[in-house]
């Protein structure tokens, strides 16, 4: 079993805000696998899906943010998983607007979502698909503020295509591991 994690807050005030990029991709996973409507579990929405005749769980964590990895841990333990067995889809400051990138393991950086994660599983070894949105315009700018504000109109295309790269990169990881999914969507910059 393969468990795509998407993270992001719960609730239509934070729909379109840039720390919901992990939300937005697990959206496209969904309509692309065929995925099952949702279930509540785990503290989270959990879909159903296949690829290659692989069960794959896609998730949105409804803790909020901070809490991520309270959600994935329950699904961890239920299923008696290894980290090895996740992917987690999230927003990066550190890489410019609308780039992705994959990678098999690593740190949280200054993620907060990352960070729950990495402390709930005390491991790094998990794929991840990072989303760029950027930095903030202004260094002086709050970050918890710029990741909560939604993006620009001018911003909202450049996006639609970082979530649908991110979407097949996703795919493409389920079907052939995290290296084909490296070599083919970390070269397309």
């Amino acid at each position: 079993m393969l468990v795509i994690a998407g993270l992001g807050n719960p609730g239509s005030q934070y729909a379109l805000t840039r720390h919901n990029a992990g939300f937005n991709t697990i959206d496209y996973l969904t309509e692309e696998l065929k995925a099952t409507m949702p279930k509540e579990k785990f503290d989270g929405l959990i879909f159903t899906a296949k690829v290659k005749n692989r069960k794959v769980l896609l998730v949105k964590p409804q803790t909020y943010m901070n809490e991520s990895g309270r959600c994935l841990q329950a699904i961890m333990q239920f299923y008696k998983l290894k980290p090895e067995n996740f992917v987690v889809i999230y927003d990066d400051i550190d890489l410019p607007e609308g780039k992705i990138r994959v990678r098999a393991k690593g740190g949280a950086g200054t993620h907060n979502g990352m960070r729950s994660i990495l402390s709930c599983f005390g491991s790094e070894n998990f794929a991840r698909i990072r989303v760029g949105i950027g930095q903030p315009p202004h260094k002086d700018m709050d970050l918890a503020d710029y990741v909560l504000g939604k993006f620009s109109k001018e911003s909202c295309e450049k996006m639609k295509d970082a979530f649908a790269r991110a979407k097949d990169a996703a795919v493409e990881l389920a079907k052939n591991g995290v290296e084909a999914s490296m070599q083919k969507y970390n070269s397309m910059e």
